[in-house]
């Protein structure tokens, strides 16, 4: 099981990859770890996940 993030209003969302763009998705299959260099930020006006460079 990969990495997966609960926003602010409850929507479990899981990381994806395609090659060197990251992605966040309802969707579990297929799901990858959070690489080391990255952390998650949140969208304050969406609640979408976002994955940005420490």
């Amino acid at each position: 099981m990969g990495y997966s993030h609960k926003n602010s209003r409850g929507i479990t969302y899981h990381l994806h990859s395609r090659g060197k763009l990251y992605f966040f998705s309802k969707k579990e299959e297929e799901s990858i770890d959070l690489p080391e260099e990255f952390t998650v930020i949140e969208n304050q006006k969406t609640g979408l996940p976002m994955v940005k460079r420490k």
